[in-house]
């Protein structure tokens, strides 16, 4: 646990410790909701990593998370279709 302090902006700062534990990385996402009167803050994975390693590729796309939601797109259509 930590006490941590609300600036002038409503902004807190997370502890790098408690920031690692979670996988809270710099200019990743987060959901932040309230359950049962307390603050949850949740890491959002991204699209590249939740599907690492589902795709063969001879080379990386520069944006892999536009590449990845297109990818699934595909598998999901070719899924419906073979059905």
């Amino acid at each position: 646990m930590a006490v941590v302090r609300l600036d002038s902006k409503g902004r807190l700062l997370v502890p790098k410790r408690l920031r690692e534990k979670v996988g809270l990385r710099e200019g990743g996402l987060a959901r932040v909701e309230v359950r049962g009167g307390v603050l949850v803050v949740e890491p959002l994975r991204s699209v590249a990593d939740a599907y690492y390693g589902v795709f063969k590729v001879e080379s990386w796309p520069e944006d892999l998370d536009s590449f990845l939601v297109e990818a699934v797109k595909e598998l999901w259509l070719r899924r419906a279709t073979s059905t």
